[in-house]
């Protein structure tokens, strides 16, 4: 009998899709909200707190190291400065409610109370069960927390693992590819996947003169032309990265087998589908403009 054998890039596919469910917390009103009736206001500190709250209350230094293309003078204004305000634990508290309450709002009560949904939920920690903690600071701290109760939050939890797990070990290959986290960002926007400059600029901290130095170092790579596209060498490179990053994380897919990806992915892609049918992301969030 012939067992079958993952797809090479199965595991990014069903990545792509859970990720995009986890992605509408950062954009949700509801996440604001939460925070700011804790006393976190700043969109800037919100986004630095909630995902940093589960290695508890670290420093600017450590949000740097693990955000990896974030300015690292945009997250000292906040960082540490954002735990004397609410403690990791409240933060982590306010994420949960805010990212119910979107949930609700953009699947609708029948998709998070349905079958499929807590499906969806055991396939993915079902995966996550096969994840490293080795060098990857940001999962291994999620790891830590408890897996919630209602299946959407299981779900919501277990793409929140999945998610850092594979970002982790990107970051691993970035740094040996020798991409800094802004000449990485502008690879990934000459892509046309990526989140557009004027996005960077707002949300990580860079200017344009920053984005110029970087867009110009890349040139002197060979990577990038001068009309902002990537190389055939830069187009290589990006594609070298990605595969290394799907051989990093191929553990929980292979783990869950062929027909448990592929399931967990048809359900995935069908709640990603819904979250950006109800309008979850800006419409000018990626692309090159």
């Amino acid at each position: 009998m012939t067992t079958a054998v993952l797809e090479p890039r199965a595991g990014r596919r069903c990545h792509n899709v859970l990720n995009s469910l986890h992605a509408t917390s950062y954009f949700a009103p509801e996440l604001g909200k939460e925070c700011a009736a804790i006393g976190i206001t700043h969109p800037r500190a919100v986004n630095f707190a909630v995902r940093a709250a589960a290695m508890g209350a670290v420093g600017a230094g450590a949000v740097t190291a693990t955000f990896y293309n974030y300015k690292y003078e945009l997250v000292a204004r906040h960082v540490p400065a954002v735990w004397a305000v609410a403690s990791p634990g409240e933060v982590l508290a306010a994420r949960a409610r805010a990212v119910d309450g979107a949930l609700r709002r953009l699947l609708g009560e029948d998709a998070v109370a349905s079958a499929e949904m807590g499906e969806a939920a055991r396939l993915a920690l079902r995966a996550a069960e096969a994840c490293s903690r080795s060098a990857r600071p940001l999962y291994s701290a999620h790891a830590d927390l408890t897996v919630p109760e209602e299946p959407h939050l299981a779900y919501f939890h277990a793409a929140t693992l999945l998610r850092e797990h594979r970002g982790d070990g990107h970051l691993a290959v970035l740094m040996a590819a020798g991409l800094d986290g802004l000449e990485a960002v502008v690879t990934h926007t000459a892509t046309g996947k990526g989140m557009a400059p004027k996005w960077v600029f707002t949300t990580r901290g860079w200017a344009q003169e920053d984005w110029d130095a970087a867009c110009g170092r890349l040139r002197e790579r060979g990577l990038l032309d001068g009309a902002g596209d990537l190389t055939p060498a830069g187009v290589a490179l990006r594609e070298e990265i990605e595969a290394e990053t799907d051989r990093l994380d191929r553990g929980p897919y292979a783990h869950l087998g062929v027909e448990g990806v592929a399931r967990l992915t048809e359900l995935g892609a069908g709640f990603a589908r819904a979250v950006v049918g109800a309008g979850a992301f800006p419409v000018d969030l990626l692309g090159r403009g």
